[in-house]
């Protein structure tokens, strides 16, 4: 009889493969099946050993390698097997992850698993673009929202009349295919036009771009200028202190 093997649910962090836990290498490194998506980037996706089973399971709009139930499955039939299982993803598996739903799969599966947190691009990205999320002259609060809910709900679980009132920074993750409708909804509820917005594409890796506007035209300069995912989207007054801070230098990796 095969004893089952182990998942791990482990976050890659925001990009720079510097910024990969300690733990997180480990547990790469002494992998039987690394299972990954393309966030974590091509330094850290080309640093998992030769020897090692790899499964790409990539999401990009509109292009799946494995839909979520695909990629569900084969955690499990790869934990099943007896071997040590990877599941490598972008930022912090429970950071819009969806890491939440593989390990409640994994329960019902009966598999052990564990969870790796990683740093989050949410706070990591912005770093690096010079733009803390919170600072005691700008911003007290600071919120995380999805830009790219669950196609198949019947209405958005975003308040956005309250998000429009919030005093604090807006980080939106995956919000580039949703930037207009997003921005326009902020405006409808009151938020002011010329509140500063960042758009941060690749974010902590060295093809880094940040592009700068206001919410009544970062639409139309995301579009000039060809803006494209994976980004994450800063709205708020820290924004302004970009110019100020200065983008953080990367060093060749």
């Amino acid at each position: 009889m095969t004893i089952n093997g182990k998942v791990y649910l482990v976050g890659s962090g925001p990009g720079d493969p510097e910024l990969l836990t300690l733990k997180a290498r480990r547990l790469i490194d002494s992998a039987d099946v690394v299972v990954y998506d393309q966030l974590p980037g091509k330094m850290i996706l080309d640093s998992i050993p030769a020897g090692t089973e790899k499964i790409d399971a990539g999401k990009h709009a509109g292009d799946h390698t494995l839909k979520q139930d695909e990629i569900n499955n084969v955690i499990v039939k790869k934990a099943r097997e007896g071997k040590n299982v990877v599941r490598l993803k972008g930022g912090d598996p429970y950071m819009f992850g969806r890491g939440g739903e593989e390990a409640q799969e994994l329960i019902e599966a009966g598999i052990e698993f564990e969870i790796v947190p990683g740093i989050t691009s949410a706070i990591a990205v912005p770093a690096y673009a010079g733009i803390p999320v919170t600072h005691r002259d700008h911003a007290s609060m600071v919120t995380f929202i999805t830009g790219h809910e669950d196609p198949t709900k019947e209405e958005s679980a975003l308040d956005w009349e309250t998000l429009a009132k919030f005093d604090g920074t807006i980080v939106v993750f995956m919000g580039v295919k949703m930037l207009e409708n997003n921005v326009s909804e902020l405006i409808k509820y009151g938020k002011d036009p010329q509140t500063p917005v960042a758009l941060i594409e690749r974010g902590t890796r060295p093809d880094q771009r940040v592009t700068i506007g206001v919410l009544e035209n970062i639409a139309s300069i995301a579009k000039e200028k060809n803006v494209k995912a994976p980004a994450i989207t800063v709205i708020g007054t820290v924004v302004k202190l970009h110019d100020e801070l200065g983008e953080q230098i990367i060093s060749d990796w």
